[in-house]
C-alpha cells in the first residue's frame, strides 16, 4: 500500500497560520506606511495568484518579494528583509498540527502503508515546517515541487513517488482538487478530499471520496483496503 499525502491544510494548518499573520501585518504595514500593500491584503487580491506555477515553487522569502514587488516595484532589499523576517516570525508561531494528524500517520504505519509527503513549495520553506511540526521521521519519502521543477498542476510528483514505491494499491490526500485530487486520477489511485482549509469551499470534479477530516480519511482507506484484500 502506497499512501501519499499532502501537507498544507491537509495535516497542518498553513492557511490558519497565514491568515492571523496579515491580521498581525496590519498595524505593522500600517506603522510603515504601506497602505497599498494593506489594500492589497485587505481585498484579497492575492487570490489572483492562486493559479500561478511558479508562486507553487517558491519559498517564504521569495514569495514575500514576488508579492511586494508587484505592490512597490521600487521596494528595497532592506524593506524586503524586514518584511520577510516579520512574516517568518508569526507565521511559524502560529503553525500547528492539525489534531488528527498524527493519529492519522500512525494508523498508516500499523497499516503497513508506506507513505510519501508530496508538496508544493520551496525545499527549504517546507522542510522548515517538517522540522517545526516534528513529523518528518513518518514519511518514506518527500517530494517537493521546488526540487523537482514541477508543481502539483501536473501528476510528475505524484508518478514519481509511484515510480520510487510501485505498488498497485494507492491514495492521495490532500485538501485540494485541481491538484492532489487530479493527480490521483491521473495514477489510478484512490483521492481521498479532505475539505478543510482554504481550498474547503471549492467544487469538487476528481475526488472518489470526500471526508471532513482525517479520522474520516482513514477509516476510508482501512475499508478500502479490506475490501481488496478480501477480493
Amino acid at each position: 500500500m502506497l499512501v501519499l499525502v499532502d501537507l498544507d491544510d491537509t495535516l497542518c494548518n498553513t492557511w490558519e497560520a497565514g491568515k492571523r499573520t496579515m491580521l498581525h501585518a496590519i498595524p505593522f504595514l500600517l506603522r510603515r506606511g504601506k497602505l497599498r500593500a494593506l489594500l492589497y491584503l485587505l481585498t484579497a487580491k492575492y487570490r489572483g495568484l492562486e493559479g500561478s506555477k511558479k508562486l507553487h515553487t517558491l519559498d517564504l522569502h521569495e514569495l514575500v518579494e514576488e508579492l511586494f514587488r508587484r505592490i512597490y516595484p521600487k521596494i528595497t532589499e532592506e524593506e524586503l528583509a524586514e518584511l520577510s523576517s516579520f512574516v517568518e516570525e508569526h507565521f511559524f508561531r502560529y503553525l500547528r498540527l492539525y489534531d488528527d494528524a498524527l493519529p492519522f500517520l500512525r494508523g498508516l504505519r500499523k497499516l503497513g502503508a508506506r507513505v510519501v509527503l508530496v508538496t508544493d513549495s520551496s525545499t527549504n520553506w517546507q522542510r522548515k515546517k517538517l522540522e517545526v511540526l516534528g513529523i518528518g521521521a513518518y514519511f518514506d519519502d518527500v517530494i517537493i515541487s521546488g526540487e523537482t521543477g514541477h508543481s502539483k498542476f501536473e501528476d510528475y510528483n505524484f508518478r514519481l513517488a509511484l515510480k520510487r514505491f510501485p505498488d498497485r494499491e494507492v491514495y492521495v490526500v490532500g485538501d485540494r482538487d485541481e491538484t492532489d485530487m487530479a493527480g490521483a486520477r491521473a495514477l489510478g489511485a484512490v483521492g481521498i478530499l479532505v475539505k478543510r482549509g482554504y481550498f474547503s469551499g471549492r467544487k469538487v470534479r476528481n475526488a472518489n471520496y470526500i471526508v471532513r477530516n482525517l479520522y474520516e480519511a482513514l477509516e476510508v482507506i482501512k475499508r478500502e483496503h479490506q475490501k481488496r484484500a478480501e477480493a
